[in-house]
């Protein structure tokens, strides 16, 4: 079995001596390791593969060694701008008071402009809200001072303790447990790792993650503020597409017997979506909500054991049955997928479903042979859907449902959208394929997929409901 320690080491040469010689006298094997001075000088990422009592004894040995516990109290890195006389010896005085104060500098940056000033900015490390004003209190009776805003996606401002920083404000944003705290800390570490090999700059996988926490947290209660659409599409049924500002649409077919869904976005808003659906829709309360899953993908699932009865196909049933034994389901094969489905599952107040509301409409557990290819029919309510499953371009367990007589289509993350999208929608949607190098499992098959579900439209005017953005009318 393998195992991830986050192991801090102080930062001096010979550190990591000790931790290696351990894990050599245990026989075990280091199968990832990740350190980068330039990120944190403190915190080495170990992946190692042995037995499970082997495992245990390097555990109790790393805490012996202090490598293992309580790691260093996160320190707030203050950007701070300080205004001086461009002169010799301007800057001395304040560097004077920052060793007097016994403060660490970790950024300083300045350019003469023309103007006969310069302007310092300095990211400094403090413990506490009140060591910050102590020290402009001081600071401004040498020169101008002021603290400056800054985002970490321009400039990384802290290398000393900066993965502790990082997902102690995650946590507090999102009220995260110590254990999610360090699977964050964890994983996004993995996404950096694949991330720089492709030569792209470490401070934006942090980034995209801190965005992916800001918007989960920004997007509840009065901030969650669909865009909810409605047509009619016949005497008896009515669609109602609902486009939040993040995750994916949820369709919505009522009927005179039900409410038939189709997906249900993030599970950390689902209790908002159900409320913004509820003031749109008539008999919200009363009628039986039965929901049809496209793909397993966090953002489409919401709350599945919420639903009098959720439809789905036999390779998504598969995929919870090996989330409930632990095992890893249809994207965590993907090493590319895996860190960002961990992370996106803790950010979003995920939970595996039980599964006891499932009914399995049609396909099998093995490979399909053709882009799409047929499974089954879905009868509702005077609704014939045909069922088509994807070949994975998207991900295994993708699915389209196919009305010929409303000429009505939802394609799941086959087809969508990309162009009519809100902008809160573009900007979130900008995060996985970056964090992922690609939402697509296969680029070449998704294309083939999109390619073949055209193909399958007979002529005349359809309206595909994709998985993101607006209707698209062919």
């Amino acid at each position: 079995m393998k195992k991830t320690y986050t192991t801090t080491v102080p930062d001096r040469v010979g550190a990591f001596l000790k931790a290696d010689a351990c894990i050599t006298e245990l026989g075990l094997n280091i199968t990832r390791i990740s350190y980068n001075k330039a990120v944190d000088a403190h915190i080495i990422f170990l992946e190692v593969e042995g037995e499970e009592s082997q495992l245990f004894a390097l555990e109790k040995e790393l805490h012996r060694l202090g490598y293992l516990g309580e790691h260093q109290k996160p320190q707030e890195v203050v950007l701070m701008e300080f205004t001086m006389t461009d002169r010799v010896g301007s800057l001395l005085p304040v560097l004077e008071l920052i060793e007097q104060k016994n403060l660490n500098i970790s950024f300083l940056s300045s350019r003469e402009d023309g103007s006969g000033y310069q302007h310092f900015r300095m990211g400094i490390l403090m413990e506490n809200g009140e060591a910050v004003s102590d020290f402009v209190h001081q600071a401004s009776m040498i020169c101008p001072v002021s603290v400056v805003d800054y985002d970490r996606s321009e400039t990384v401002l802290d290398n000393t303790v900066f993965y502790l920083s990082f997902a102690d404000e995650i946590a507090k944003k999102l009220q995260l447990s110590q254990e999610e705290k360090n699977r964050i800390l964890v994983q996004s570490n993995r996404i950096m790792q694949t991330l720089e090999e492709q030569n792209s700059p470490f401070y934006k996988t942090f980034d995209y993650i801190g965005r992916i926490a800001d918007r989960h947290r920004k997007y509840r209660g009065k901030r969650y503020l669909p865009r909810i659409t409605q047509k009619n599409l016949s005497d008896e049924v009515t669609l109602y597409l609902c486009e939040p500002p993040c995750g994916s649409n949820t369709a919505v077919l009522k009927t005179p017997n039900r409410l038939l869904f189709v997906d249900a976005g993030f599970p950390f808003c689902f209790a908002d979506l159900m409320t913004a659906l509820s003031q749109e829709i008539p008999d919200f309360d009363t009628l039986p909500k039965e929901l049809v899953l496209t793909h397993p993908d966090v953002d489409h699932c919401g709350r599945l054991d919420a639903f009098d009865r959720v439809y789905l196909n036999q390779k998504c049933a598969d995929h919870y049955q090996k989330e409930r034994l632990h095992q890893k389901g249809v994207r965590e094969k993907d090493d590319r997928h895996a860190p960002y489905v961990a992370i996106s599952k803790i950010l979003s107040d995920y939970k595996t479903p039980t599964g006891d509301n499932f009914t399995v409409i049609g396909g099998t557990g093995e490979p399909t042979d053709a882009p799409l290819t047929p499974i089954g029919i879905l009868s509702l309510d005077g609704l014939s859907f045909l069922l088509y499953e994807g070949q994975g371009g998207h991900v295994p367990g993708e699915m389209v449902l196919i009305e010929p007589n409303l000429k009505l289509v939802f394609s799941g993350d086959i087809y969508v959208n990309t162009k009519a999208q809100t902008k809160e929608q573009r900007d979130y949607n900008r995060i996985a394929p970056y964090l992922m190098t690609s939402v697509d499992i296969d680029a070449t098959l998704a294309k083939e997929e999109r390619n073949a579900l055209l193909s399958l439209l007979s002529n005349g005017s359809w309206t595909i409901y994709g998985g993101h953005g607006a209707p698209i009318e062919i």
